[in-house]
């Protein structure tokens, strides 16, 4: 259907053409017969003639043209100015040199005239083109979103190339938008969904940077950013072909200024995201900080006070178990307020790593008391060589790690199970392996690349399983990197049951 018109429009363009030819010549000879008839010389209709080429020439666009009409022009003044007349002989022979330089100077001037026009043509292509762009340009420097940056394309693109256009823009992660804008007329602009039009698109069908996709009716030109596709610029299928012939650069630069406008706007929601998140961030560390320091000096007085009263009651069995839950929940509030003050820290890089050789008997030692004084009666059983080792470490912090990774072992194992820490030297590492071994439930495969993440909790918890609020090993993360180890967790091969390791250098890296 789209080739039947085209050639149609071409069969019109060559009638019209010709009408004008054929006007021209016939009106330089009517002109020329009043010349004839008043007497004049016959110079006179022969620059009549010549006019005539050059008016044809002017209005008719075509070298070929301008040829053909200057022949038809000196054969006309043959046939009617020259005897025998109405006829195409000639008994003068000095009209042949008439005829010859009538000729040449019909074509010289047709072809002076095409060329004058031509570069009459490619200059205002270009003004078109420069006027276009720079509109474009003003419009994209001034666009605040997306909206304003596809109605700026959308209506350039129509106006200079005389159809309605459309814009499919893409999100952040490289699937179309459910929406997309069209052109109709030369003020209105609508908004459709991209259900059919754009649907090959939502599957994935994404083409490569500079190729475009041409349909049955339509083509679409790929907006393209510096790694990903941003958008998709729809055409007529008729007006692209014309494009790929006249405008390709035109249409190239218009998608690299779109392309740079569309992410600048996404780097600026980028920015003010962050800066958001930031803000908030800033305000729940401060809200966390403040209201653990006041959690504090209360929780110790209800420990303290609590432990007074198990020694007073000891002959009370129901007042002592009651004095013991007050306790356990007061000294799990507090371990709780510990660890938000260190993440508080952490994350404002206000907590100081004091690293230097420590025992990794007396650290280890010392978090064991720590969790057996929380659980009374559980057992830790421990596999540490039997020489002395040191190595460079903050032991207030690693001994808070240890805590949180045998206090995780404890919520998630039963009292009549194993709960392992072993501690191996690798010296052709040059490092210290800590690893925590429990038998509980273990760790589900989906839980495994997130166990490490702030706030982030099991929702596969077993019936013994104690409270969390995904804090501890983010902790114990953050403190491992700072010492310039690595900690993984994963599930026991020997049984079932979870496995937390350590490594730390065995020693302190000098850095300029």
């Amino acid at each position: 259907m789209s080739d039947k018109r085209t050639v149609v429009l071409k069969m019109i363009q060559v009638l019209k053409s010709v009408a004008v030819m054929i006007g021209c010549l016939a009106g330089a000879t009517l002109i020329g017969m009043v010349f004839h008839w008043m007497k004049f010389p016959d110079t006179n209709v022969v620059i009549i003639y010549i006019f005539s080429v050059l008016l044809t020439a002017r209005f008719v666009p075509g070298y070929g043209y301008g040829v053909a009409v200057s022949v038809a022009a000196t054969l006309t003044f043959n046939y009617f100015f020259t005897a025998p007349y109405f006829t195409l002989n000639v008994y003068d022979l000095s009209y042949l040199v008439t005829f010859v330089i009538m000729t040449v100077t019909a074509i010289m001037t047709s072809a002076l005239t095409s060329r004058a026009r031509k570069s009459e043509r490619q200059a205002w292509e270009k003004e078109k083109i420069a006027n276009a762009l720079y509109g474009l340009t003003h419009r994209l420097t001034n666009a605040a979103d997306l909206d304003e940056i596809v109605s700026a394309v959308i209506e350039q693109v129509s106006k200079v190339l005389g159809c309605d256009a459309a814009c499919l823009c893409f999100n952040q992660e490289g699937c179309p938008m459910e929406t997309y804008q069209q052109q109709r007329g030369s003020e209105r602009m609508i908004q459709k969904t991209g259900e059919e039009d754009f649907a090959r698109y939502s599957e994935g069908n994404v083409f490569g940077k500079n190729t475009v996709c041409v349909g049955e009716k339509f083509c679409d030109w790929p907006i393209y950013g510096k790694d990903r596709i941003l958008g998709v610029l729809r055409l007529p299928k008729d007006t692209a072909v014309g494009t790929m012939r006249g405008y390709l650069p035109l249409m190239q630069a218009m998608l690299e200024n779109t392309a740079l406008a569309m992410e600048r706007v996404w780097n600026v929601q980028e920015s003010n995201r962050s800066k958001a998140e930031m803000t908030q961030e800033r305000y729940r560390g401060n809200l966390l900080r403040a209201i653990s320091h006041d959690l504090r000096t209360p929780l110790a007085g209800i420990m303290g006070s609590s432990e007074l009263l198990m020694d007073m009651l000891k002959e009370d069995k129901e007042g002592r178990e009651l004095a013991s839950g007050v306790y356990k929940d007061a000294d799990w509030l507090l371990s709780l307020v510990e660890n938000i003050l260190n993440l508080t820290r952490l994350q404002d890089g206000r907590l100081i790593l004091n690293k230097q050789p420590e025992a990794v008997e007396e650290i280890l030692g010392s978090a064991i008391a720590h969790v057996t004084k929380r659980y009374p009666g559980r057992e830790i059983t421990v596999d540490i060589p039997e020489e002395l080792l040191m190595v460079p470490m903050d032991g207030r912090l690693m001994e808070q790690v240890l805590v949180n990774l045998m206090d995780n072992a404890v919520k998630h194992t039963s009292e009549e199970k194993e709960i392992r820490v072993v501690v191996k030297t690798q010296e052709e590492q040059g490092e210290v392996l800590f690893q925590v071994l429990d038998e509980g439930s273990g760790i589900a495969p989906a839980d495994l690349p997130h166990i490490f993440q702030l706030f982030y909790t099991t929702s596969t918890k077993s019936a013994d399983a104690k409270r969390g609020v995904g804090l501890g090993l983010a902790i114990c993360e953050s403190i491992v990197k700072m010492h310039g180890g690595t900690i993984t967790a994963g599930n026991r091969k020997d049984c079932k049951g979870a496995e937390f390791s350590i490594r730390l250098p065995m020693e302190v890296s000098h850095e300029k």
